[in-house]
């Protein structure tokens, strides 16, 4: 078994591993691109962003099961990559990814990080997302999940970002990924604005 565990959805974190009942970690000697192509393929996350050393998603428990990964990218599991079973590592030196299909939001151009347009981190590339379905649902999802409390206002901006999402949510989710989501396809966006929420709480 596999999994990411520490980042902002299931497509990125820190690289854990199954073995014997026991989970554990990966060194990050040697881990690269095509390493975390593996992780991020068998796990359905699409391809690798990012290939992150040092611990970058919090440090691990447990055994350090994996280094010196070797993948070439092509294999279907971890592991099937050559990997040294010996370590001389410890678990500040963790392995993490970011996949092309993890999502993170921000809120730009507002007076805080609870306010402004909504813009979301997908696929590499920071998009925004259509108002054509913006509605308190989904900004109180977008709130709740960034910290931010509940929705006050959901304002309108330009859209001026390559990329475009729809979201459709049908109940509370705990993320927006959770709900229906649309990317890229214009029909959807045809003649809307870029949404916007304003919070009633405060970013940092």
């Amino acid at each position: 078994a596999l999994r990411l565990a520490g980042g902002r959805s299931r497509c990125e974190g820190r690289v854990e591993l199954e073995q014997e009942g026991t989970w554990g970690t990966v060194c990050d000697d040697g881990w690269d691109i095509p390493d975390a192509d593996v992780v991020c393929h068998q796990l359905q996350c699409g391809h690798a962003v990012r290939a992150h050393g040092n611990a970058a998603f919090g440090r691990g428990h447990g055994p350090i099961l994996r280094d010196e990964v070797g993948c070439k990218g092509h294999e279907r599991h971890l592991w099937e990559c050559p990997a040294a079973l010996e370590h001389d590592c410890s678990h500040k030196e963790d392995a993490g990814v970011v996949c092309s299909e993890h999502q993170e939001w921000r809120l730009s151009g507002g007076r805080d990080g609870c306010a402004g347009r909504v813009e979301v981190f997908f696929r590499g590339t920071w998009s925004t997302v259509c108002n054509s379905t913006w509605y308190d649902l989904e900004a109180t999802v977008l709130c709740r999940m960034l910290g931010c409390g509940d929705v006050l206002q959901r304002p309108s901006f330009g859209h001026t970002l390559p990329g475009k999402m729809v979201y459709l949510c049908e109940d509370l989710q705990p993320s927006l990924a959770q709900c229906r989501w649309i990317f890229n396809k214009s029909a959807p966006c045809y003649q809307s604005w870029a949404a916007g929420v304003i919070c009633n709480g405060t970013g940092s």
